[in-house]
């Protein structure tokens, strides 16, 4: 991609937010690879047989980012939003294959095998979403920094530049927040 492709997407996408409808026409084919990309890392954290295939995922937050009221700053600003939307993409999917029970679907397991079942066992969707809106509460930034790191794939510099932080409080936020969301799902 050349150096020219990031200045022409940050005006692209002024103007499309100015109404210019022609925009996004002009937007969608530079961002569309980027936004495959995120969503095949979203879905490389899926479990196996997960019913949204990545392309379904990119379409809906497709029609999510066309009507999102976003005063678009430049392209990490929308990967940033893009990442959100795909997460809340997959959130409402889960939700709506009736997976908000904690431990609907779980396999039983002897209470001997439980500390090998443990190591392997990955988080749910929902419960890390759950545990990401509680980090929100106590401190939005941080909540920002792990769902635009694991989530939308930035580098702490394109983090640090969406967030207007510097790239050393990114690193600091993102070791306290996974700290802190691992003792949640860990139930401490």
């Amino acid at each position: 991609m050349s150096d020219d492709v990031p200045k022409s997407v940050t005006r692209l996408l002024h103007d499309w937010r100015g109404g210019d409808a022609k925009a996004l026409d002009a937007l969608m084919p530079l961002l569309y690879d980027e936004l495959r990309g995120l969503a095949r890392g979203y879905m490389s954290r899926e479990r196996a047989g997960h019913t949204l295939q990545t392309t379904a995922l990119v379409h809906e937050a497709y029609v999510r980012l066309i009507d999102a009221e976003v005063d678009w700053k430049d392209r990490a600003h929308f990967r940033a939003v893009a990442a959100r939307a795909m997460r809340r993409v997959l959130v409402d999917h889960a939700r709506s294959l009736g997976r908000v029970k904690r431990g609907d679907g779980a396999a039983k397991v002897a209470l001997d095998d439980a500390p090998e079942v443990a190591d392997e066992r990955r988080p749910d969707l929902i419960e890390l979403d759950l545990a990401l809106e509680r980090l929100a509460e106590i401190d939005r930034r941080k909540a920002d920094v792990v769902e635009l790191h694991y989530y939308g794939g930035l580098t702490y510099d394109e983090i640090a530049e969406v967030l207007g932080v510097a790239p050393s409080t990114v690193g600091l936020d993102l070791r306290v927040a996974k700290a802190w969301l691992w003792s949640q799902l860990q139930g401490e």
